[in-house]
């Protein structure tokens, strides 16, 4: 694919936005009820009141509080702060007699890697990504950084970003709209070029905003990205580069065939939600006319409904109060049941937890949870992932740690030859959601090994001890430094068979002894500690 022009590029990115404003009800009333902080669509962006209060609608938090909880609960479980939630191993085009000592190497670039991560702010960018990520789209953004951050993750508001995907299901191309001030642009675009009406705002209105296009669009010919930043007030291209991999991470909770943009929890929920909401703001009515009270008092005039307001402590005129020498002031009968809405609101509280996957086992409290506890909330919390946990791993763990191993690999601080494609290098997750999945293939491989050790001799032959230890390491993410390799293993096993023998012969020499001395009628000599337990002291050897 050849370079494209500016106003094919500006084009794409039109088709793409008017695409996703089909999207643009639900992503609203997801984000007005859910996540009103992160709501751009309410005109904030486009020149709205900065610090302006966006939950004047909202009368219930049990979505915001819950949204929450769901963003929380899944970063624990795949990307927990300070843990490594992922391991490097060999693919399997790497020869099996090298995979030993590649993975060596790849520990050690995985222990760079993770360092990098905690030096930079991943963990605060992944917590809102996250939280975009359960209405159904989520886009967080991947830089170079200085020497201090060497690399840089922000997360991108959705509102903010179009996407078009390719052939495979796949989010190819990005589309992202910025307001930058001029005095800003070539501190975010080194090397920009700026035409002459951008050097005249930079010198007379520096502080001025200005709207650019930020395009990564992929070249499937090669494989390569085509990265264009366009000032579109003026028709002019600042910046572009060939990038051998995408600086953008794009990830679905889930997706419905054709479509592009993904549905989350919160889409499924949002009925439930704005029921709720209408429900506690009608009865937060009722409770204040109850609280406050409305009365009737008597009048000759004439009553007219259209001029009546029910509000707390209103008077309302009317013709009399029950009969002719009724109560000149009398409370007006109130209406609705507050039992039946508390039900009512119960239950829609119940739901939305439900399918916002906060509902799942005890509550959690401040006392100590066991290890059973915790991988019991982990399987749980997998299994009613279902297929997003997939996705969650396809698109948003596995194009992380790419995109971060070939900054590190351009900086310098790493040489790694070979492509993280699954072939060459694969990315293993080790986080807790995962090892709780592993844990049903551990816990069934340890059964079988029990089964077989009680089979007796047949049985004991019929597993490989070695390679059921490599097995469960594997599983667990124990890290091969912890682990012998295949040629101290071997060297191990040659120093026991050397003790072995040792202790055999020691023995046989007490026996001819012991028989040498009763033919000759002496008295036996005392055995020797060695010769009466050679088990003992080869296993004190082996321990040694």
């Amino acid at each position: 694919m050849n370079k494209l022009t500016i106003s094919q590029v500006v084009q794409r990115a039109g088709l793409a936005k008017a695409r996703k404003e089909n999207w643009r009800s639900i992503y609203e009333d997801c984000y007005k009820y859910a996540l009103p902080q992160r709501n751009l669509y309410d005109g904030n962006y486009g020149g709205g009141i900065p610090g302006q209060d966006k939950m004047k609608s909202v009368f219930d938090s049990t979505a915001i509080h819950a949204t929450q909880r769901f963003a929380n609960r899944i970063q624990s479980g795949l990307f927990p702060p300070y843990k490594k939630w992922c391991r490097l191993e060999p693919g399997t085009e790497i020869p099996e007699e090298a995979k030993g000592e590649f993975q060596q190497s790849l520990d050690k670039y995985l222990d760079k890697l993770f360092s990098i991560i905690r030096q930079s702010n991943f963990d605060l960018a992944i917590g809102e990504f996250l939280l975009d990520l359960s209405i159904g789209t989520a886009c967080m953004l991947i830089q170079p950084g200085d020497d201090i951050t060497p690399i840089r993750f922000t997360s991108v508001p959705q509102f903010l970003v179009d996407i078009e995907e390719g052939p495979y299901g796949r989010v190819d191309t990005v589309y992202r709209t910025l307001r930058i001030k001029v005095e800003n642009i070539l501190r975010e675009y080194p090397g920009a070029k700026l035409n002459a009406e951008l050097k005249r705002l930079l010198t007379d209105k520096p502080t001025e905003y200005v709207e650019l296009c930020e395009a990564t669009i992929l070249d499937n010919e090669v494989g390569d990205y085509h990265y264009h930043v366009i000032a579109t007030k003026f028709n002019h291209e600042l910046l572009y580069n060939k990038l051998n991999n995408s600086p953008w991470i794009v990830a679905r909770y889930m997706k419905v065939a054709g479509e592009v943009h993904g549905r989350g929890p919160l889409v499924s929920a949002i009925p439930d939600i704005k029921t709720l909401n209408k429900t506690l703001e009608l009865l937060l009515k009722n409770a204040s006319l109850a609280i406050a009270g409305v009365y009737t008092a008597a009048d000759d005039g004439i009553l007219n409904p259209q001029t009546i307001r029910i509000v707390p402590g209103a008077i309302i005129p009317v013709a009399r109060n029950g009969g002719p020498q009724g109560a000149s002031l009398a409370p007006l009968t109130r209406s609705g049941d507050f039992n039946v809405s508390q039900i009512i609101i119960q239950d829609l509280r119940m739901n939305i937890k439900k399918m916002l996957l906060d509902d799942t086992l005890p509550l959690d409290n401040m006392s100590a949870r066991s290890a059973t506890e915790i991988v019991e909330r982990m399987k749980e919390l997998a299994q009613n992932l279902g297929s997003a946990f997939g996705r969650l791993i396809s698109e948003t763990m596995v194009p992380i740690v790419v995109r971060v191993l070939q900054i590190m690999d351009i900086k310098g601080l790493i040489n790694l030859p070979l492509k993280v494609n699954g072939l060459e290098v694969r990315v293993v997750p080790i986080s807790p959601l995962a090892k709780a999945q592993n844990l049903e293939e551990v816990n069934e491989v340890m059964q079988f090994f029990q089964i077989t050790q009680g089979l007796g001799p047949s049985g004991a032959v019929a597993v490989k001890p070695e390679a059921i230890a490599d097995f469960v390491a594997d599983k667990l993410g124990i890290s091969s430094e912890l682990r012998t390799s295949d040629e101290e293993r071997r060297a191990i096993e040659e120093q026991a068979m050397k003790i072995a023998e040792q202790s055999l012969q020691a023995g046989q020499n007490q026996v001819n002894a012991q028989a040498q001395a009763k033919a000759n009628g002496k008295k036996e000599p005392t055995p020797a500690p060695q010769a009466q337990a050679p088990e003992a002291a080869l296993e004190k050897e082996m321990r040694a």
